[in-house]
């Protein structure tokens, strides 16, 4: 099977310019191609994580993949799926993130000998002379286009800022200056970004009458809009200080039955053999189905030792084996009790489970704090120093959170 079948039968691929072409081009390894990735936070997120999977596949087959930051766009924020303005960031605050892109990009893409590039569109984005721009640039687009274009639809609805506007003209010449000084050929994004991309492989063909493609990927989980890496709590990280590796494992585990063969096939590097026989599982054996996702998918992101620590976490909790030592722990000091005593509004807040003593207590009177195998309905409920020590004790809220909570 081809790079490109494969592709096709994992169901990564939304939408294409030039199939043929493209074909030819990722299955001889030709393909010099890019992603961008906006610095909106000090950490990549779930949301990115199928992109960072395609650039590794395609790499494996011999093309050569350019991760773009955006120091540049990162000032101005993408319309597209949004209704809202995005928050203006400084120039310190995306550098900052940018930086810290590379080392969890460096996982998943082989950045040595040349095989791959980290690229920052602030290099040529960030001294543009604006007039020099429009004159060389807007004469290209049509604004009755550009206006029609999906990615301006719902911010129209509220308000389309000029700012705004301009992301179209800025992300097209990214893969005109990544064409002229890098050799790239080839854009991938999600399916959200169909219209930027195509204004990028436009303006190539216009202006240097080359031939530039343009290929989307499917967003996973996002028939309902941009959910995929989205829980309660808010993002899932690949940082693991941001989102432990059991707390990865666990979103991983808990993905939804009509999900977890989709998720199998578009993120895991497993043979599509052996997920098309997961297909015929059903009942109890779709959870061992899950259980083998999200062990796949914490050694992609954190690695073996990270993802068989979460995997017996998980049994030790819920399935009554495997080593509490594995469990997420959380310290107590000294400082954090009063006369040698805590209550458990304290504990909830103290060991990350609760952000406020008020959250916590909604917690408890609600009837979804368990502390070692005991329902806690009492909030002046304390504990003695003592009970800390050791192995402490496992401290649970709601279904699937909890922690071990020892003294330091």
């Amino acid at each position: 099977m081809t790079i490109y079948d494969e592709l096709k039968a994992r169901g990564l691929l939304a939408q294409l310019t030039d199939e043929n072409e493209i074909k030819e081009l990722i299955n001889t390894g030709k393909a010099t191609f890019y992603i961008g990735f906006d610095p909106t936070a000090d950490s990549l997120h779930v949301g990115h994580f199928m992109a960072l999977c395609l650039m590794k596949r395609l790499q494996m087959a011999g093309n050569k993949p350019i991760a773009l930051v955006g120091g540049g766009t990162g000032m101005i924020g993408d319309p597209s799926g949004r209704s809202d303005l995005r928050t203006v960031m400084t120039t310190e605050m995306i550098d900052h993130n940018c930086a810290r892109f590379r080392e969890q990009m460096s996982k998943f893409i082989d950045f040595s000998d040349g095989k791959a590039l980290m690229v920052n569109n602030a290099d040529w984005l960030r001294n543009l002379n604006y007039i020099e721009f429009l004159r060389d640039i807007g004469p290209h687009f049509s604004v009755n286009r550009m206006l029609a274009a999906e990615c301006y639809k719902q911010r129209m609805e509220k308000g389309l800022t000029f700012l705004e506007f301009n992301y179209m003209l800025m992300q097209a010449f990214d893969f005109y200056m990544l064409y002229q000084k890098y050799g790239c050929n080839m854009q991938f994004g999600g399916d959200d970004q169909w219209s930027n991309m195509l204004a990028g492989t436009e303006l190539i063909r216009r202006k240097l009458s080359k031939d530039a493609y343009a290929m989307t990927i499917t967003l996973l989980l996002n028939s309902e809009g941009k959910k995929m890496g989205k829980t309660q709590k808010g993002a899932v990280w690949l940082d693991p200080d941001k989102t432990s590796p059991y707390e990865f494992y666990q979103y991983w585990r808990n993905v939804g039955d009509a999900d977890v063969l989709k998720c199998l096939r578009m993120l895991t590097f497993l043979p599509l053999e052996q997920i098309e026989e997961m297909d015929k599982w059903e009942g109890s054996k779709l959870n061992e189905a899950k259980e083998i996702l999200a062990y796949e998918l914490t050694a992609l992101v954190h690695d073996k030792d990270e993802a068989e620590k979460a995997k017996n976490a998980a049994k030790a909790l819920f399935a009554g084996g495997g080593d509490n030592a594995d469990m997420p722990k959380a310290e107590l000091s000294e400082d954090d009790f009063k006369d040698g005593v805590i209550d458990i509004l304290d504990v909830l807040v103290k060991s990350g489970l609760a952000a406020t003593r008020s959250e916590g207590r909604r917690n408890v009177e609600q009837g979804g704090v368990t502390v070692s195998d005991n329902k806690v309905t009492d909030i002046k409920t304390s504990y003695e120093k003592s009970v800390f020590e050791g192995d402490g004790i496992i401290v649970k809220r709601g279904k699937k959170s909890f922690k071990r909570v020892v003294l330091k």
